[in-house]
């Protein structure tokens, strides 16, 4: 894997990667966001709205990215750089026969509804594809979740099944859709490096 993840952009935004010099701008983001973040995410702890965690976090995301088990891109419009508007997460890679990950992302409310997130999720499942050279991305979402659903499938993800009590969330355990694309054009010759 390379040494540091390079970053992306479309026409509307730039995605970054994670790094603890952006622990303050995603702490904004995850305060502004509180309330519409709380259905889809583990009870924070104590530490979670805090710098310090926010530091801790990117930091692990680097050493996800130095190691080859994940990317964590940033999102800003390029009208407010350096302020956090989502973020993206590509987990979980595996190799091997399976050659796979699982894509987790989340938007600021307040950009909802004007096609950022399909901007950015097009170009970070295309990164997946022809730079991790992956053959399958997952991306799962509960069943309530109506964006999540409409945004998946405009990306042509496609359902696989249903999880019942898949992820703790939110003080309980959730049921979640399961969904995958896979890539058409996948290059099974081995990684170099």
């Amino acid at each position: 894997m390379a040494t540091s993840q390079p970053p992306l952009s479309t026409e509307r935004l730039q995605l970054l990667p994670a790094e603890s010099a952006w622990a303050k701008a995603v702490l904004d983001y995850q305060l502004r966001n509180r309330e519409h973040f709380a259905p889809w995410e583990p009870t924070p702890g104590g530490m979670y709205y805090s710098e310090f965690f926010w530091s801790m976090r990117m930091r692990q995301r680097e050493e996800d990215w130095r190691e080859g088990r994940g990317a964590t891109f940033l999102l800003m419009r390029d009208k407010e750089p350096g302020r956090v508007i989502g973020m993206i997460t590509i987990s979980n890679v595996v190799r091997g026969v399976f050659q796979a990950c699982h894509l987790g992302y989340g938007l600021d409310l307040e950009c909802e509804g004007q096609g950022l997130m399909r901007e950015a999720l097009e170009a970070v499942v295309q990164f997946a594809f022809s730079n991790l050279r992956l053959h399958r991305v997952q991306a799962n979402y509960q069943p309530h979740n109506v964006r999540s659903a409409g945004l998946l499938k405009r990306l042509n993800f496609q359902i696989e099944g249903q999880a019942k009590d898949y992820l703790f969330l939110n003080g309980a355990w959730r049921d979640h859709v399961l969904t995958s694309r896979c890539n058409p054009d996948y290059d099974a010759r081995p990684l170099q490096g």
